[in-house]
């Protein structure tokens, strides 16, 4: 039953990759959607429906088993590669939208991309490693979960120069906006205990993240959420304080 499980699944998302719904499965098996989910639900396929499934998306049943063996999956970029990455912001763009699931057609549709330069960018990443492009203008993202980008990197430069202050100059009064600022004095205990926090409420954002990658595009929106934390003091204060009243933070105690 696991086993049986764990093909359902991969059914469900070698769907999602083809850009199929349930009523295409529907239309393909001659049952109304409501059957189709009701298969999927209950676990119900028979070699023969499966079999219809994946020729749908071009497959065998063959190929469908051996996507459930995990593959090696890049958890970073080398600098030479993000480097190549920044040189290029189209090329950026394009690493990005692939990143967030988006398909070859939505990429082309919302930004002035033409087929053939949208074509040359997957093949980059391809050669990169960042996804495998696969006929028809498809392709599968190569990245792990737990993908980064590199510490103090070109791609972290990048985004202090040209995207933090972008990202905060704004009033954070519209829907779906927010800003809190809080200050206070903190112990150095209080203070790693709330980055504690800050660091699960990250991996929060990831999993609805990798949650709501499986909603069609015009249900996703681009969400940015900015987390800092560090003693500081405004350098109107700090430039009147005394010499002898400096205070270093000390180390964490591990």
């Amino acid at each position: 039953m696991a086993q049986t499980s764990a093909i359902i699944s991969e059914l469900k998302r070698q769907l999602r990759a083809h850009g199929l719904t349930y009523q295409d499965v529907a239309n393909a098996l001659s049952l109304s959607e409501a059957s189709v989910k009701r298969l999927f639900s209950e676990k119900q396929f028979s070699l023969k429906r499966l079999d219809q499934v994946c020729t749908l998306m071009g497959m065998e049943i063959s190929d469908l088993v051996r996507k459930l063996a995990p593959e090696p999956k890049m958890e970073q970029l080398s600098l030479e590669q993000e480097q190549e990455l920044v040189s290029d912001v189209r090329l950026l763009l394009v690493a990005v939208c692939a990143m967030n699931r988006w398909q070859f057609r939505e990429i082309h549709q919302v930004y002035d991309v033409s087929e053939t330069e949208l074509i040359g960018y997957l093949a980059k990443l391809d050669r990169m490693g960042v996804l495998e492009l696969l006929p028809g203008n498809r392709f599968k993202l190569l990245v792990s979960h737990d993908f980064a980008w590199q510490p103090g990197g070109p791609i972290q430069k990048f985004f202090e120069a040209e995207v933090q202050q972008d990202f905060l100059k704004c009033r954070f009064n519209h829907p779906g906006e927010l800003r809190l600022f809080v200050s206070g004095m903190l112990s150095t205990q209080s203070n790693e205990a709330v980055q504690q926090k800050l660091k699960r409420l990250a991996l929060e954002f990831r999993h609805c993240h990798e949650e709501d990658l499986s909603l069609p595009l015009e249900h996703r929106f681009g969400v940015s959420l900015l987390m800092a934390m560090r003693p500081w003091e405004i350098d109107a204060f700090n430039s009147v304080r005394r010499p002898e009243a400096a205070k270093d933070y000390p180390p964490y105690s591990r």
